[in-house]
């Protein structure tokens, strides 16, 4: 099931996201994230856009949401997105079921293009993007650095 997040959800999220923190390279934060500060994104959001969770029973699998692409008005048409699955949680088609519902929530909002940034290597999340209609448009060498190590950033476009 797939349903609004709220800021009361925010323990849930973090139990999902701050494992990719401490973990892995998929995102460029280096601490993890208070249920507190959570909270407040979440309520930042969905003041516009949507943050969906992919629910399974009472457990939350994954979260999906937009966020402005940047603060100048010549971009409020243009949203990026993060989707996030639970370790454990992949192979149910929540990552799939949370885009599309995502891109279809964004249609009405007047969102012409949803762009999608990708830390480089990542298989999945590009097999993900790309089943959802995404194509690569960018692609920035060493961008990043975590655990000691330079990343590449992709950037996949898709056109609502």
């Amino acid at each position: 099931m797939i349903r609004d997040a709220s800021v009361a959800d925010a323990e849930s999220v973090c139990a999902i996201y701050n494992p990719y923190i401490l973990e892995t390279v998929i995102t460029f934060e280096e601490e993890p994230v208070s249920a507190e500060a959570m909270g407040k994104r979440i309520a930042d959001v969905t003041v516009v856009y949507p943050w969906l969770l992919f629910v399974e029973g009472e457990q939350v699998l994954g979260y999906a949401y937009a966020r402005k692409f940047h603060e100048r008005a010549a971009y409020r048409h243009t949203v990026e997105t993060a989707v996030y699955v639970a370790q454990g949680g992949h192979g149910k088609g929540a990552g799939t079921a949370l885009y599309r519902e995502l891109l279809a929530r964004l249609k009405p909002l007047n969102v012409h293009t949803a762009l999608g940034g990708i830390a480089l290597p990542n298989e999945k999340s590009v097999a993900l993007h790309e089943k959802l209609g995404f194509k690569k448009v960018a692609h920035y060498e060493e961008v990043g650095r975590k655990f000691g190590r330079w990343i590449d950033v992709g950037y996949w476009q898709v056109k609502l």
